[in-house]
């Protein structure tokens, strides 16, 4: 969501923007999660997650030439992490899968591959706010305002509700 919110806020030129050549830009970032993503959960259960077929260091080329593309890949990737993740039950839980031919539980190869993700988002984000400058909207609490957010926050009852839930709203204010 943090990503996508990003994704939002830049043009089509920004997404694709480089700080120079050794660097990343978003889009390249989009491809090497959907690379690795695609690798690692495609037959997870049977297959090592470092594929055969996939070639590591094209990711890190600029491929990705529109907004279309970067976020048919994005979901792309993500759409085979779920689709993994909806693969376990409690007959395959055990399962050691390998990665590099390593053995993991199926918990510490999906804790290894979302902290891997988390940098790569945290990146995404840096990127972004880098190029917007002044004129980025926050993400989350923003800058100066942590009293009056924690201030709104303790007035309210205590309740169940994901942190990211006043995050996720339209221009109506409407969950989305």
């Amino acid at each position: 969501m943090m990503a996508e919110k990003t994704f939002d806020q830049l043009s089509e030129e920004e997404l694709i923007w480089q700080y120079n050549p050794e660097s990343n830009s978003i889009a390249i970032i989009v491809n090497h999660l959907r690379g690795n993503m695609l690798s690692r959960w495609t037959d997870f259960l049977t297959t090592d997650g470092e594929k055969e077929w996939r070639n590591r260091d094209s990711e890190f080329e600029d491929l990705i030439k529109t907004e279309e593309q970067l976020r048919e890949k994005w979901d792309e990737g993500w759409a085979c992490l779920f689709k993994a993740l909806d693969a376990v039950n409690e007959d395959n839980f055990e399962t050691e899968i390998y990665i590099r031919n390593m053995g993991h539980s199926i918990v510490d190869a999906f804790n290894r591959q979302l902290a891997h993700y988390a940098s790569h988002i945290g990146q995404i984000i840096y990127i972004g706010r880098m190029i917007k400058g002044k004129e980025w909207t926050s993400l989350s609490i923003p800058k100066g305002q942590s009293k009056q957010y924690n201030a709104e926050r303790f007035a309210k009852a205590k309740r169940k509700e994901h942190f990211t839930d006043q995050f996720l709203k339209d221009e109506n204010n409407e969950s989305l």
